[in-house]
């Protein structure tokens, strides 16, 4: 029987291999470490007492990889073994700062000007969901971003976007252009004839109210389909 006083402690393997993964990470940042690793780097303080290697695996083995992980919805991730409260709080978290950081370098500048920072953005918030989501980045006068919200959700391969509720909002927002954006839950970005309908349907009406249509961007898994740089608009 363990004396009280080790009960709860961590035992000296796992803490010599915390300090080195630690110190790995901080001596040569991201590159330093592989996926999984970075997973267990999350991990160590929503279990603070175990091997969290195991979880890191088996996470990174159903979902793909590290973002793969941060962006699984909820429900998938509860039906992993291992994974509680805790861990969905420290996955989400993950997920969420990512977007704000990139988000960051989009708010308060040219759109146009800062073209890559918004791809990136969109990438991080949108390429690895699941099922197709459509954004809507309502931009004012001087092609800043005033507003990015989520217009729908749908299924592995279609999401319901309504012009006129779009349009709507862009002249609640005041907004003077917006940029559509959607994701492909497949990884291929090409669009589909729908979305091409779709998309002039959109470019129609924004004209007849004064506002523009910059781009409808569709994001893959590692790259994207730009309906302006493609001649489509």
């Amino acid at each position: 029987m363990h004396p009280a006083s080790d009960m709860g402690r961590v035992p000296s393997y796992l803490k010599d291999h915390r300090k080195r993964l630690r110190q790995r990470f901080l001596d040569g940042g991201a590159a330093a470490v592989p996926d999984y690793e970075m997973l267990e780097l999350i991990l160590f303080g929503a279990i603070p007492r175990a091997d969290v290697k195991p979880l890191a695996h088996s996470l990174i083995q159903q979902f793909g990889s590290l973002a793969g992980v941060v962006t699984a919805p909820e429900s998938q991730l509860r039906k992993v073994e291992g994974v509680g409260e805790t861990i969905l709080v420290a996955l989400k978290l993950a997920e969420a700062v990512a977007g704000r950081l990139t988000r960051a370098k989009v708010l308060n500048r040219p759109v146009i000007s800062s073209w890559d920072a918004l791809l990136d953005y969109c990438h991080t918030t949108m390429a690895h969901r699941g099922i197709e989501h459509a954004r809507v980045l309502f931009l004012d006068r001087k092609n800043c971003l005033i507003a990015d919200e989520e217009q729908g959700k749908g299924t592995v391969d279609h999401v319901p976007l309504y012009p006129r509720e779009v349009l709507r909002r862009a002249l609640e927002l005041e907004a003077s252009a917006l940029i559509l954006v959607h994701n492909h839950p497949t990884g291929d970005p090409t669009p589909s004839q729908q979305d091409i309908a779709l998309t002039e349907r959109i470019r129609t009406g924004a004209e007849a109210l004064s506002l523009t249509l910059h781009d409808h961007l569709v994001i893959g898994k590692s790259t994207e389909f730009s309906f302006r740089a493609e001649g489509l608009l």
